[in-house]
């Protein structure tokens, strides 16, 4: 996607918004280094402004250093077929957050935010991250789909950490 100002306007308004909003849960139980690797799906996300008519939502983790890591998050407008727009991004794990809490740097680090891995699967098949502020949230997969019984698994646990699931969005995601 090519930004333009109003972009980062737009992302700096994001981000400044979210300070007023209340805190987000606390994550639950650590999370494994393998969640900041390889492809994660969208499966449900709260919508937001960045991703509005977005379909086929990803997310690429890559290049897990010490210092950090590459998230490529990729959207297809309108459809799955849709003209594709990736925003990159550099991040870290925040120290003393065992795994759960990171940081990511976008427009080469004018705008960063924070963002937290609320729970997730025992066999990581799906987690839920939302921003700090709780303000938005996603359900991400490790597969364009989830069986019809781990979704309502997932969606109740995202309920019993207080999401809306009325105010969920969930974009269609391309068939492997």
């Amino acid at each position: 996607m090519q930004f333009t100002n109003a972009a980062l306007a737009l992302a700096l308004s994001v981000a400044v918004a979210g300070a007023a909003a209340a805190a987000a849960p606390q994550p639950v139980r650590p999370a494994p280094q393998t969640l900041y690797s390889g492809r994660w799906y969208e499966i449900a996300l709260t919508p937001n402004k960045l991703q509005k008519n977005c379909e086929a939502p990803t997310n690429d983790f890559s290049g897990r250093t010490a210092s950090g890591f590459s998230v490529v998050q990729t959207c297809h407008e309108g459809s799955v077929n849709g003209p594709k727009h990736t925003l990159r991004a550099h991040g870290h794990v925040l120290p003393a957050s065992n795994n759960t809490k990171l940081e990511l740097g976008f427009f080469g680090g004018l705008v960063s935010k924070q963002y937290w891995i609320l729970d997730h699967a025992s066999n990581d098949v799906w987690a839920i991250m939302s921003t700090a502020d709780g303000r938005y949230v996603w359900l991400l997969s490790r597969q364009p789909s989830l069986d019809a019984s781990v979704r309502a698994t997932a969606l109740a646990r995202l309920q019993s950490l207080g999401f809306n699931l009325t105010r969920l969005a969930f974009p269609e995601q391309a068939p492997q």
